[in-house]
């Protein structure tokens, strides 16, 4: 949609919000957001309009608004009014079958139209009514902030509230909802996290920026409990999730960049002068937020270095933004920036070559070298081939005829054959490269070597770059089965699903361990990219990239023939090698006095108690910190900052400072009503996989599900009428509602769930996501997305002002899956085109170009651009779906017939987490067992 400055009042500034796709309103002045254009001035009260009729709404900014489906919500709960296009509809039936009048989507749990009652509104059409606020937002007043209200607020009651709501000091409103009632609606895991109110001038600036955007940090709770007891009473987990360096997209502001090496710190607890310090002394000093110790502003702090002359203070990047970069000057250094190195492990035994690895690998390595960061043309290189040897290659500079290939077979005594020109500076020697990365699969085409010598090319890899540091890429498709950390085949079919399983997750060799830190002091991080057909170990190989701050990708059963195969590892690894990396960084997290970093997850070696080394950090990873109350905590706010020192890849040490600032509160109900159940469920998920390895799988899922039931009984007994009795609901917050099924997805997630079924490697590749997604990335990975696509409404699939307009999600039970339809379901990981059996023969044709359904082959497809609308918009749904969230990863497409192969069909429904699967229960079971629970738990 188009920007709507030219219309705001006067105040307020817009900015763009990427990931909700809408504008975000704000009042610099008082620190007021909302989603809505904020009205010139109201000629009449607020309520004006009555208490059941919604606001009128401003055109010039909704026109081409992406919407959800009008009357979406009553197709929820089974009022059958709307109307549907009827393009690919069953032959000779309307296309949408009403639901049953009263009928719940989650049957059997609650009386009729309880719920429903509360949300009915005049039927519209579905798909062509004008657009209108999406329904989710459940408020009857206009231009208000992001906060959670439930469908049965009182009108009055939002009304009285409305008017103060830019005070700050207001604590948040709780809301209570009943999860008997209230199915799950995916809408509500793309909302913001609730708002933080910062007491009255605690921050120097008005700027919108003071903050921390969710997207860098969050935490499980925006407004902390003053003592540790009233934490533990509500069962709520304390930490922080950090994504320091996620992805800068089109349109999203770049983290500024201070330059003048004038860094203000605190001489006592190091803290980064940031925009919830207070100067004191007429401005000559400034008084800490986290320790109240009292500092001297720096001399050039209010001097211009560029214009030479005095500068304004109050422009200062880092007085305005919470998050910023300072170029560091030389006392943050232990040695002078060093250049980017990139050293490739290259698996040539027989297997890597008939997959087709070899080929695929070296032909994007060829294709990706101007890609690589090099814009100092410092960065180095160097290839290292191996099977049951080594292959060092020589690549004197300026020659391409002199390139050598030097064979090291004793593996257990590993040397480099050459001092020199074995890593080589990709500018300098690039011509020797190119030819090199053409010859190499032909080169070892004959190849009928069985075997790996992994742990030798690791430590041959690591001594080359042992002095500088860098990165060291692993392409392996075979077990490592010779010299240090050769492994062997332990999977046993009969110890999966057995207490005995969790052993199979852990690192069979003590040596992947013990190298990975040597690798860490020695500023070397590993990635793993592994395609074995067969068991690899990837519980073992893992280690690396946990320890190193890398990254693990696994392809089982790749095969390059297949194009989709060649694809997906061609984008995956191309990005990599793309991607501008941090080196040498170290990250610290500081907190006000009274907080305490507990313990740390995510990739990555903790060096003392709080130092955190990570050699070479990726863009887009996360990291999950919990937090301690130590003490009582007496100042109305809290403050906590991460920072990472690093060297750019172009050479230039940085620090990048992340401030968050939250309230402080001694009101249970308002630590309840600020819980983040986004950044819950990403803190769950880091203390689940780490569980499952010290302890079993079980113990994993009991702790997961014994949490929830934990936070369920604190809620009836504290906020509730119930108190310690029996309870015919399920009570929680309204921000919170969403928990149990992302609970539920986790529980069902391949990483943890129960099962004799899951092959080891594909358990721990989803436990290394599990513990390295963002939270952007992490929730479709445990609460998938689906969509209805044969009858979304008319602008899905085309091009809006801001990208590709999407259809509005659907919950995950195959009650909405029909049998003349075609869905998507996808977890940025696969992503499944589900296509019913009594599919029209012209919906086949406008997608597949085939005659009909049965002529269908399903599997790994490659979705066909057809000159028709519907393809179009189809093939623009799942192009968006690949790039609309932050990482490398490229995610396959599998079509699936609804009589298909039994295993696709499984894995597909699988994605439908509030099914009943297997032993694993349906959303309406898990909301009736934790029910029990808390009822049963009356003096937990």
């Amino acid at each position: 949609m188009a920007s709507p400055t030219q219309q705001l009042p006067p105040g307020w500034t817009e900015e763009w919000d990427a990931v909700n796709q809408r504008y975000l309103f704000i009042e610099p002045a008082t620190g007021r957001t909302q989603w809505e254009p904020p009205a010139q001035v109201p000629a009449a009260p607020i309520d004006a309009h009555g208490p059941s009729v919604s606001p009128p709404l401003t055109t010039h900014a909704h026109t081409k608004r992406r919407q959800y489906a009008a009357g979406q919500t009553q197709a929820y709960y089974g009022t059958g009014d709307a109307v549907a296009e009827t393009n690919y509809g069953a032959l000779g039936v309307q296309q949408q079958q009403p639901v049953p009048s009263g009928q719940l989507f989650t049957p059997g749990l609650a009386a009729d139209q309880q719920f429903a009652t509360q949300q009915q509104q005049p039927p519209q059409p579905l798909y062509h009514a004008p657009p209108q606020e999406p329904q989710y937002i459940n408020a009857p007043g206009f231009g208000q902030e992001p906060v959670y209200y439930p469908p049965s607020a009182p009108v009055n009651q939002l009304a009285d509230q409305i008017g103060q709501m830019g005070i700050g000091q207001k604590p948040l409103q709780l809301y209570t909802t009943n999860l008997l009632t209230s199915p799950p609606d995916p809408r509500e895991l793309s909302r913001p996290p609730p708002e933080i109110r910062l007491p009255p001038n605690s921050c120097i600036t008005t700027s919108p920026y003071a903050n921390a955007d969710y997207s860098y940090q969050r935490c499980t709770l925006n407004a902390i409990p003053t003592t540790s007891s009233l934490l533990n009473k509500s069962k709520i987990p304390l930490g922080l999730v950090i994504t320091p360096y996620r992805t800068v997209g089109e349109g999203e502001s770049q983290v500024p960049l201070v330059t003048d090496t004038v860094i203000a710190r605190c001489r006592r607890c190091r803290t980064y002068i940031n925009p919830y310090v207070q100067f004191i002394d007429g401005g000559n000093r400034w008084r800490c937020c986290m320790c109240n110790m009292s500092n001297e502003v720096p001399q050039l702090f209010d001097w211009d270095q560029v214009r030479n002359q005095p500068g304004d203070r109050w422009a200062r990047d880092e007085l305005n933004h919470s998050v910023v970069e300072f170029v560091a000057p030389t006392e943050y250094m232990v040695r002078p920036p060093q250049p980017a190195v990139y050293v490739f492990l290259i698996d040539v035994s027989h297997a890597a070559i008939q997959s087709g690895m070899v080929a695929t690998a070296t032909r994007t390595i060829l294709e990706n070298l101007e890609r690589i960061p090099n814009d100092d043309e410092r960065t180095k290189v160097a290839l290292i081939a191996f099977d049951t040897s080594l292959y060092f290659f020589s690549m004197p500079p300026g020659t391409t005829d002199s390139t050598t290939m030097l064979v090291v077979s004793d593996v257990d005594d590993v040397f480099l054959p050459k001092p020199t020109d074995l890593l080589v500076n990709l500018s300098e020697a690039k011509a020797s490269l190119e030819l090199l990365l053409g010859r190499i699969n032909d080169m070892f085409q004959d190849n009928h070597t069985v075997g790996s010598a992994l742990g030798p090319a690791l430590q041959a890899g690591s001594k080359l770059m042992a002095p500088i540091g860098g990165k060291i890429i692993v392409l392996s498709a075979s077990l490592p089965s010779i010299g240090a950390g050769a492994l062997k085949n332990r999977e046993d079919p009969k110890i999966l699903g057995t207490s005995k399983e969790s052993g199979l997750l852990q690192a069979a060799s003590p040596f992947y361990k013990t190298f990975a830190i040597e690798c860490s002091r020695a500023q070397v991080s590993v990635d793993m990219f592994l395609f074995s057909s067969a068991y690899q170990d990837v519980a073992s190989l893992a280690y690396l990239p946990h320890y190193t701050s890398g990254q693990t990708f696994f392809y089982p059963a790749f095969n390059a023939s297949r194009s989709e195969d060649a694809v997906k590892f061609a984008h995956e690894f191309g990005e990599v090698l793309a991607m501008p990396i941090m080196l040498e960084a170290v990250m610290r997290v500081r907190a006000s006095k009274g907080l305490r970093m507990a313990s740390f997850h995510g990739n990555f070696f903790v060096r003392s108690t709080d130092l955190l080394a990570m050699p070479a950090v990726p863009t887009d990873q996360s990291y999950a910190i919990e937090i301690q109350i130590e003490d009582t905590l007496t100042a109305p706010f809290v403050v906590m900052q991460t920072a990472v020192l690093h060297t750019t890849c172009y050479g230039e040490r940085r620090i990048r400072v992340i401030t968050l600032a939250l309230p402080t509160t001694s009101s249970l109900s308002e630590v309840f009503a600020s819980a983040d159940q986004v950044a819950i469920a990403t803190l769950l998920a880091n203390k689940a996989v780490e569980r499952s390895l010290t302890h079993k799988l079980e113990d994993s899922r009991d702790a997961i599900m014994q949490r929830m039931v934990d936070i369920l009984s604190s809620y009836k007994s504290s906020m509730t009428a119930a108190g310690a009795g029996a309870s015919a609901q399920l009570a929680i917050s309204e921000n919170l509602k969403m928990l149990p099924v992302l609970v539920l997805g986790l529980l069902k997630n391949v990483g943890i769930r129960q099962s004799a079924q899951i092959p080891a490697d594909l358990r721990a590749h989803a436990q290394a996501l599990l513990t390295s997604l963002p939270s952007q990335t992490l929730v479709p990975y445990i609460y998938p997305t689906f969509y209805s696509l044969h009858n979304m409404p008319p602008e899905a699939g085309t091009v809006g002002e801001n990208g590709v307009i999407m259809p509005p999600p659907l919950p995950l039970t195959s009650e909405r899956l029909e049998r003349h339809g075609l869905f998507l379901i996808e977890d940025g990981q696969t992503i499944f085109l589900w296509i019913g059996r009594d599919a029209v023969p012209q919906l086949v044709m406008d997608v597949f170009n085939l005659p009909n359904y049965e002529l269908l082959r399903g599997g790994k497809l490659t979705l066909p651009v057809l000159d028709n609308p519907f393809s179009q918009r189809v093939n623009a749904i799942v192009q968006k779906t690949r790039e609309m969230r932050r990482g490398v990863y490229y995610p396959h497409l599998y079509v699936v017939k609804e009589d298909g192969e039994p295993p696709l069909r499984l894995w597909a429904l699988s994605c439908l987490i509030q099914d009943r699967a297997d032993v694993l229960p349906s959303y309406q079971q898990f909301i009736s067992q934790l029910k029990d629970k808390v009822n049963g738990a009356n003096n937990y």
